[in-house]
């Protein structure tokens, strides 16, 4: 257990101080599993920096990347420039998801409350998502209400789901670990949500007990800590961030666009790469986007 007050303290150290308390975090889960490890990489600069910092403790740890079929064309070239590294596909495309299960909108955890409004026929179970109360099955106060700003969704004329990570990326991570017996090191921050704060909370970086034990050795990092390490390494990234992306996941996903100033993430799209834009709106996702008010038309200027 850390307690918040010991977050805090170790978020106020000076990145020489953190980047030991990581090593030292690397080095036990190493031991712990006789080197059985791997880093689980996507290409982005949180991973970049955890597959640095692993690999000058032990250089011959593999990567292991999940091509999902919705990667930037900038990360998959950058992840080809990484030695040792295990290139993982997933069962199903994107387009299958959403078409079985629904659309990534809003946030996970708003994709999940209407998911679970629309496939329930309990009335209660329908009333507590929108409004909360005590849940008389588990007995404690509902955790995943739906706000109300977003309470029009229920009847949006598409499917909603947050099942996207879990069957394109964990999924197959899951099945790598097991049929290799490696426990994974990932790239996650606490400040990154409140969900990765409680998780930090409740076992450190180190993990072991968790149904699924991964060490996630960044935990108390925070992104400016990211970019002074690789600029005071002089470590590649990949170049998408050059051109006005913060985050580097699937590129159709829509979590998190409804909070994006303008150009957002499907503005650039349509700028840079229109027949990756035309394909999404083949497939219905400019009607989503109109669903959520999202602007896509709006002209704007290439990011030099």
């Amino acid at each position: 257990m850390v307690t918040p007050e010991q977050l805090k303290i170790r978020q106020a150290y000076p990145l020489d101080l953190k980047v030991e308390l990581s090593l030292l975090r690397i080095r036990q889960w190493y031991k712990q599993y006789n080197g059985q490890v791997y880093v689980s990489f996507s290409g982005g600069k949180d991973s970049t920096v955890l597959l640095d910092l692993v690999r000058r403790e032990y250089p011959e740890v593999p990567a292991v990347f999940v091509n999902t079929g919705q990667e930037y064309s900038e990360i998959i070239r950058f992840v080809k420039t990484i030695d040792n590294v295990i290139w993982l596909k997933p069962k199903m495309t994107f387009w299958e998801v959403v078409e079985k299960y629904g659309w990534p909108v809003v946030s996970k955890k708003i994709a999940m409350g209407i998911s679970r409004y629309r496939n329930t026929k309990s009335p209660l179970q329908k009333e507590l998502r929108l409004h909360g109360g005590i849940n008389p099955t588990s007995g404690k106060k509902q955790a995943r209400t739906i706000p109300q700003k977003y309470h029009y969704l229920v009847n949006a004329p598409f499917k909603v789901s947050e099942r996207c990570c879990d069957i394109l990326k964990k999924e197959p991570l899951k099945r790598y670990s097991g049929e290799s017996g490696r426990k994974a090191f990932i790239g996650m921050m606490a400040e990154e949500s409140q969900i990765r704060k409680l998780e930090y909370l409740k076992t450190g970086c180190n993990a072991y007990d968790a149904g699924y034990p991964a060490s996630k050795p960044l935990m108390f990092w925070s992104e400016s800590d990211i970019w002074q390490y690789m600029k005071e390494s002089n470590l590649p990234y990949s170049d998408i961030y050059n051109k006005g992306e913060t985050r580097t996941g699937c590129k159709y996903c829509m979590f998190g666009a409804c909070q994006e100033k303008e150009p957002n993430r499907f503005q650039r799209m349509r700028e840079r790469t229109p027949h990756q834009f035309k394909n999404f709106e083949m497939h219905g996702g400019c009607k989503v986007l109109d669903e959520l008010n999202i602007n896509y038309n709006k002209p704007m200027l290439l990011f030099r």
